[in-house]
């Protein structure tokens, strides 16, 4: 059973539409929401969005790659409420920040560096910083961090993207092992292709642009090794991330779960 009721949930880099279907998953379960992003206009329409649902969300401005503004916005959050119960960062790369899909021999190292610093950073950062204010107020909370099954898959000209998605997963075990102790559980989702996403089509049609492929073959590509005939929605997502959240979602700690329904090519 998911029950988030009177928890203190915030989601940073929720203009994605990955965090934006974690935040409601959450407020749908109970929790106050904190939806942060660079973009206030986007948070701003979210927690409309979740409020006009009958949930309980406040929007703010906060870049998750200044730890400086992820301090101090979550120390206002528990100054409000005296706690921290829930962390989730859902900040991804677009398409156009990696340079496209460069061959490894011609990438630059910017090129190679950008998606490490900015994912794995800035899970690193929220992270951190989370688990410091849940440790003060004895919160005994859930951080939850997101990855790409590009950790585990063999694609080529992806070299920066998958190097940062397998390391947030490494860092998710560090975490676990280092704030168990004090009763914080720290559990990553690695979410397949969501064929809805704004990023995934935008990188289909970047894809199909630059390589003069058919949109309809490289679809068919992504879906090639589904194991059952659907792909996995974001609302199944964002149930995902409330049941880990959860109580039973404890006997996840440590680990990566992966939400594709099942794939071929992934471990």
């Amino acid at each position: 059973m998911i029950n988030l009721k009177d928890k203190v949930a915030v989601v940073f880099a929720a203009s994605g539409d990955i965090a934006g279907a974690v935040a409601r998953s959450f407020s749908e379960y109970g929790a106050k929401v904190y939806v942060t992003a660079r973009n206030l206009d986007s948070v701003k329409a979210l927690a409309k969005d979740i409020k006009a649902n009958g949930g309980r969300a406040e929007a703010a401005k906060v870049d998750a790659l200044n730890e400086t503004e992820i301090d101090n916005f979550l120390k206002e959050v528990v100054a409000d409420n005296g706690k921290l119960d829930i962390v989730f960062n859902g900040i991804g790369v677009n398409y156009s920040e990696m340079g496209g899909r460069p061959p490894t021999t011609l990438a630059t190292f910017e090129q190679f560096m950008t998606p490490i610093e900015k994912i794995c950073g800035s899970q690193f950062l929220t992270s951190r910083v989370a688990a410091k204010y849940m440790m003060q107020t004895r919160s005994e909370g859930t951080i939850l961090l997101l990855t790409a099954a590009l950790s585990k898959s063999k694609l080529p000209n992806l070299a920066g993207i998958t190097a940062a998605s397998a390391a947030v997963e490494g860092l998710t075990r560090v975490m676990a092992t280092e704030w168990g102790g004090d009763d914080i559980k720290v559990i990553c989702i690695c979410a397949g292709a969501i064929m809805e996403t704004k990023r995934i089509s935008g990188w289909i049609d970047a894809s199909a642009k630059e390589y003069g492929i058919p949109l309809e073959q490289l679809i068919a590509q992504y879906k090639a090794f589904d194991i059952l005939k659907t792909n996995p929605t974001l609302k199944q997502v964002g149930e995902t991330a409330a049941f880990l959240a959860s109580e039973t979602g404890i006997v996840f700690n440590s680990h990566i779960v992966d939400v594709d329904c099942g794939k071929l090519n992934i471990l």
